[in-house]
């Protein structure tokens, strides 16, 4: 089923403000949004949201609807992008990851791993993270650092993808840990990651848009909370996650380009948690925080 990208072209900054109003009508929802630079020198901009072709009518009413107000001037253009898996054709020879003790790797690079390494084997497929993106590589980074440091009795990775960071904390800590995404393909590719990874035990999967699933309250509070998302939801959610936080516990915050990282330390501040370190992997942050 082919994938469609709905957007307007306009300014940097318009974009940006677009970008908030598709935040606003869309941000709980499974649908990608986000704004590319065309021509740096001309400031022309195009802030887009994709969707499968079976929801394009209902996603074009809808943003149609959000650009009344303000963006009326900008018009729609649609593009039917190609059937490819850009993740797979992205990862084609890639070597191993490495970040802390711990390596990612596909099944083609098992005789690379070396002595002393905690081994995470995941393949290109339908969910982020791979352990190639900057943003997953700090969280790794982070976690290793972490488990050095505090005691930790229990994990929340929120936003899990392909499940790698709630693998890697599994086999650095082993204690019970809840993986969760609001992409119940992504759950379900995390838990087979996890079986193959031989992970049997201690790790739930739940498909959960918000935090009023009984997943959390059932399994938490959490002395550490992994959140590899965006920016703009890592701060919506703020005093929830931290609600959800033990005292005394870590969080490890990712998905943050470098010049978003002092709006998203702000709403955390706001909620009285302490900035320990920012690490920076290819202009994306990652952020380690404690209660």
């Amino acid at each position: 089923m082919s994938e469609i990208r709905l957007f307007v072209t306009t300014t940097e900054k318009q974009a940006e403000a677009v970008l908030d109003r598709l935040s606003e009508v869309f941000g709980e929802e499974d649908f990608a949004i986000g704004t590319t630079e065309v021509d740096e020198k001309r400031d022309v901009w195009e802030a887009s949201i994709y969707m499968m072709r079976v929801d394009e009518e209902g996603v074009n009413e809808r943003l149609t609807e959000a650009l009344a107000d303000g963006f009326a001037h900008l018009a729609i253009t649609r593009e039917v992008l190609p059937d490819i898996d850009w993740i797979a054709k992205s990862l084609e020879g890639l070597a191993p990851v490495r970040a802390g003790r711990f390596v990612v790797h596909g099944s083609h690079d098992r005789d690379k791993v070396r002595t002393g390494e905690i081994a995470i084997e995941i393949e290109a497929g339908q969910a982020f993270g791979t352990g190639h993106h900057g943003t997953t590589a700090g969280c790794l980074e982070v976690l290793a650092t972490v488990a050095r440091t505090r005691t930790v009795r229990n994990v929340l990775d929120l936003g899990t993808g392909s499940g790698v960071l709630a693998i890697a904390a599994w086999k650095l800590l082993h204690v019970p840990v809840l993986a969760t995404d609001i992409d119940p393909i992504a759950t379900r590719v995390a838990e087979e990651n996890a079986r193959r990874n031989g992970v049997v035990t201690g790790m739930t999967f739940a498909t959960a848009p918000g935090f009023h699933s009984t997943a959390f309250s059932g399994n938490g509070p959490f002395d550490l909370i992994i959140a590899n998302i965006l920016a703009r939801p890592l701060m919506k959610m703020a005093p929830q996650l931290t609600a959800n936080l033990a005292p005394g516990g870590s969080v490890i915050l990712s998905g943050i380009l470098a010049e978003q990282r002092w709006k998203v330390l702000a709403h955390y501040n706001g909620q009285h948690l302490r900035h320990v370190r920012t690490i920076w992997r290819n202009g994306w942050v990652t952020i380690h925080l404690e209660k």
